[in-house]
């Protein structure tokens, strides 16, 4: 097991791993649907429709609540037989920005779990998103005190783990990639070569669900149920 090989480095996820993110999304997309309440569309068929634009806004303007807002009003103007006044504009901007007034909320067992782990392991925190918005978040959340470095990246992608991995110099063998999302954290770690801890989340992100893959060997692949069963391992 992990903890025999001595001390490791755990590179951690922080929304929808360490405190809840995604459902905030949710329920404002919900809100969105409603509010567009679309006669010919189901709530469904509008959702794939905003999945679609999501997509195509990640790659325009990145992550974060302002890419999120410009997908609602982007999926708004393609649906909508009213024009886009500026009422109606701030109304919909409103859906997102009822996020960011919303407080971090920690996931159940997190703060136990990392005052377990920091005084053993390595920690680093590894988050993808805007600068300001999960720095602001790290902040609030009352964590950062158990990592030794935090790494904001735009993406998290084969190229940028092992940018991570080369700028600390980690040892492939004894280190980890903790998180919810197979797309983003658990499979391009594993492409990397190093291990990953799969921690599933019910209200993962659509855009981040994909097949967990296989772990070539030597790399190994854990999954638990919850934050805390880290300490069952580490």
């Amino acid at each position: 097991m992990p903890h025999q090989n001595g001390t490791q480095t755990l590179l951690i996820d922080a929304d929808d791993t360490l405190w809840e993110n995604n459902v905030y999304f949710e329920r404002a997309i919900a809100n969105f649907i409603s509010f567009l309440n679309h006669h010919e569309y189901s709530p469904a068929q509008v959702r794939e429709v905003l999945n679609g634009v999501e997509r195509e806004c990640i790659l325009t303007h990145g992550y974060g609540l302002h890419s999120f807002a410009h997908a609602l009003v982007e999926t708004f103007e393609r649906l909508s037989v009213e024009p886009l006044t500026p009422a109606l504009h701030e109304t919909i901007n409103g859906f997102a920005h009822t996020i960011a007034e919303h407080p971090v909320e920690i996931i159940h067992g997190v703060p136990e779990t990392l005052q377990y782990l920091a005084p053993r392991h390595h920690l680093i925190l590894m988050t993808k998103g805007a600068i300001a918005e999960q720095t602001g978040k790290i902040e609030r959340s009352g964590l950062k005190e158990y990592f030794a470095a935090v790494e904001i990246v735009a993406e998290k992608d084969l190229p940028t783990f092992r940018s991570v991995i080369s700028k600390y110099a980690l040892p492939p063998d004894s280190t980890w990639m903790v998180g919810n999302s197979p797309k983003s954290d658990i499979n391009p770690a594993l492409a990397a070569g190093i291990n990953a801890v799969f921690v599933p989340h019910d209200n993962t992100w659509i855009l981040e669900h994909d097949e967990v893959d296989e772990p070539q060997p030597p790399c190994r692949l854990l999954m638990v149920e919850t934050f805390a069963g880290l300490r069952a391992h580490f």
